[in-house]
């Protein structure tokens, strides 16, 4: 059986011509960085960076013409909030919210960004090596008598009978993820590099929202939320306009100090912020009681799937819990699967680290892991083993960078 082809971003040949180093990831050739982690890494915190992130998924979820509004509410908001774990009746027009995507125990299968671009659409943005598997979990629920807002004996709250007694879905999901891409601009000096893209007279959206703007004669839609911790937008565009805006974004944030970056750049940035990673601080193992980020999680709604889990887990407590923490002396970095051991004498094994690596703006090494919760209080001491030998750390508060520390 033949392996299958890793795929490339609409951007690829952009980033082999600018020297990236390419390397594999999620199913796709990425860069992992142009010149080093650590200069584009600097450049995000001081000025600006931009990445490519046309490997995520980006599904469409409508009503259908036929669909009808409960209680006020639109088909595919309804559904949505069905499946994932934020409330989508928060979301007017043009905000989006972080949430989870969870299977029956409770277990993140991707975290992503929900977008409301219309009175009843939505744009999902998700994780590349999730795009396939999220939406065949997702079309599998719209399938008749798949949604879990269905009560015993009776019709899904969103769905219409069928003359053959099935559900008709309550609305339509489309994989558009082929033929867009996007990037992320990330800086303190973003909008300035917005307003010499765009014109002096518009401005970015605000936080947490996203908004249509004219681009050289096409279209592009504009976030702001980001995964660095810094300002930035996300743009998102046909594939076939990825290249002009690229190009485009890179000459005008010439001014600014703009650099191309790459995934080791991410991964530095967003662990100083103690942002999770799919995959490594997030599974489908985990939920995200545990992974501490329960604010994401509106349990005041009815229904969604892993609801009842999640409940139980808010209301008994988990057994770990997801921590931050710091290297309390120089020395390798800690990487994941570390072991995680308590400190004193009586050193115990209580946990392994799930993302590690040498701080650029602290000059330290930091990481996450899940630990026992008896040991995961801000301040505790911990050892992680690393190559045998056990190294001093501390349990932090979140987040591990901040502008003050610079």
């Amino acid at each position: 059986m033949s392996e299958i082809a890793p795929k490339k971003t609409p951007l690829y040949e952009e980033h082999v011509r600018l020297g990236a180093k390419i390397v594999p990831f999620a199913g796709w050739l990425m860069p992992v960085q142009y010149t080093s982690i650590m200069g584009e890494h600097q450049a995000v915190r001081n000025n600006v960076g931009m990445f490519d992130i046309s490997h995520m998924g980006q599904f469409i979820v409508a009503a259908t013409p036929s669909s009808q509004k409960v209680g006020g509410e639109g088909a595919a908001a309804t559904w949505l909030n069905t499946m994932l774990t934020n409330n989508i009746d928060k979301l007017d027009i043009g905000m989006g919210q972080y949430t989870f995507l969870l299977n029956e125990r409770g277990g993140i299968i991707d975290d992503l960004i929900v977008y409301r671009t219309g009175e009843d659409t939505f744009l999902l943005v998700v994780n590349a090596a999730r795009t396939e598997e999220d939406f065949a979990w997702l079309q599998s629920h719209l399938k008749a008598g798949r949604s879990p807002d269905r009560p015993s004996g009776g019709l899904p709250a969103s769905g219409k009978p069928t003359a053959g007694g099935e559900t008709a879905a309550p609305c339509t999901l489309a994989n558009r993820s082929a033929e867009f891409g996007g990037v992320a601009i990330q800086g303190p000096r973003v909008v300035e590099l917005f307003h010499a893209l765009s014109g002096r007279d518009t401005e970015p959206p605000a936080r947490n929202h996203i908004v249509d703007f004219p681009f050289d004669g096409t279209a592009v839609s504009v976030a702001r939320t980001g995964y660095t911790g810094e300002d930035g937008v996300e743009v998102f565009f046909r594939a076939t306009d990825a290249v002009k805006f690229w190009n485009a974004a890179l000459e005008k944030g010439k001014t600014f100090g703009i650099k191309p970056c790459g995934l080791g750049a991410r991964d530095t940035l967003r662990l100083e912020m103690c942002y999770p990673l799919n995959g490594s601080d997030l599974s489908p193992q985990r939920n995200p009681i545990e992974a501490g980020l329960g604010f994401f999680v509106d349990l005041t709604k009815p229904r969604f799937i892993g609801r009842d889990v999640l409940s139980r887990a808010k209301e008994n407590g988990t057994k770990e819990k997801l921590v931050p923490f710091r290297m309390k002396e120089k020395g390798p970095p800690p990487r994941p699967h570390y072991a995680v051991f308590s400190g004193g004498c009586q050193s115990e094994r209580i946990g392994e680290v799930t993302s590690g690596t040498i701080s650029p703006s602290l000059n330290w090494g930091v990481g996450m892991a899940y630990v026992s919760s008896a040991h995961a209080k801000i301040g505790t001491e911990i050892d992680i083993e690393i190559r045998g030998q056990k190294f001093p750390a501390t349990i932090e508060k979140k987040p591990l960078y901040k502008k003050s520390a610079s």
